[in-house]
């Protein structure tokens, strides 16, 4: 740049709200939003979180009404994470693969309410049905066996395929899932079911609170730090997000969010495909928790971090506060 100031005055294509809106180079809009919701048994359950203020498990007539809430906000895409009752959890996480387990009457009560006006995502790992709350299967020491986890891994997920879901996630970090669940989605016919891949996916402390949501906090027995990645790594990352797009992964997932911005632009600038970020539980109860402390405006937070994945290169969000920032967006 050869010019200087006066000539070249910054400030000028900021003085006005029109000329601010025309200058933007970072575009968010409820479309950018995917929601995580909760689900749990019974009817007419509004089961809020302690953890995380404002959000709750809900029993499939709430999951209706969130959905039709939803279709009416512009967000294109619900997540669902089951809560599994305790006595439908197992070492071997059998429930997983239940045509009629929670996950899938969910997805068949979605797809009911709406049609096919909203897209849904399910989660594949098995910590939600594991007694033990690990995403896999246990050997006698207590470590996470990758290839006998990978085989229910890919019942899970033609089961929730078999049950309607759009989009496919698996969340479990084993190697060679990917591969293993598009081959059986292929073979069983179901060719336009999406894999979304938690491509890289790190051990972090900002879980917690979804651990509470789906029931695994209080059964996890030590860590998952032999499967998710150390929060370290970037390298590692990268090579991560190259397998899974190899085996099939039609996009990929950083997970968490804010605290991993660096790689989520890595991962953009490295592959063409869409990179999705998760705003995690940890992340939004910070989020809530400051402006209960007057630390900030709760509505202005929420915004500026969403546009913050945006901006670093995501195609769109998992975020708890998708229809609060659908409503603040105009959905």
């Amino acid at each position: 740049m050869s010019a200087s100031y006066p000539a070249i005055r910054m400030r000028r294509s900021r003085a006005t709200a029109w000329s601010r809106a025309m200058h933007r180079e970072t575009i968010l809009t409820p479309a950018d939003l995917i929601w995580p919701l909760f689900v749990t048994e019974g009817r007419g359950v509004e089961d809020p979180v302690a953890s995380l203020p404002g959000v709750s498990r809900w029993s499939l007539d709430g999951i209706a009404a969130r959905a039709k809430e939803a279709v009416e906000l512009g967000i294109p895409c619900l997540a669902l994470f089951p809560n599994t009752p305790a006595d439908r959890r197992s070492d071997d996480g059998a429930e997983a693969f239940n045509p009629d387990n929670l996950m899938c009457r969910a997805i068949r009560t979605i797809r009911d309410a709406c049609g096919d006006d909203i897209g849904v995502l399910t989660d594949v790992a098995l910590d939600p049905y594991t007694a033990h709350g690990q995403d896999g299967l246990l050997d006698q020491a207590g470590y996470v066996v990758n290839d006998d986890t990978v085989a229910v891994l890919v019942d899970q997920a033609v089961n929730q395929a078999e049950a309607g879901a759009d989009i496919v996630a698996p969340s479990d970090m084993m190697d060679g899932r990917v591969k293993a669940i598009r081959m059986a989605l292929e073979m069983g016919g179901h060719h336009n079911v999406q894999i979304m891949s938690y491509a890289a996916k790190y051990a972090s402390a900002f879980y917690g609170p979804f651990r509470d949501a789906v029931g695994s906090g209080g059964l996890l027995k030590g860590d998952k730090k032999s499967y998710q990645m150390d929060p370290a790594n970037t390298q590692e990352a990268l090579r991560e997000v190259a397998l899974d797009i190899a085996e099939g992964a039609d996009s990929v997932m950083v997970k968490p969010g804010l605290p991993y911005l660096d790689v989520l632009a890595r991962v953009r600038d490295r592959f063409d495909v869409p990179v999705f970020a998760y705003q995690v539980s940890g992340e939004y109860a910070m989020i809530e928790a400051a402006a209960a402390a007057g630390a900030g405006d709760r509505e202005a937070l929420v915004l500026e971090t969403l546009l913050a994945f945006k901006r670093a290169g995501a195609a769109g969000v998992l975020t708890y506060h998708a229809p609060l920032a659908a409503r603040l967006l105009g959905g």
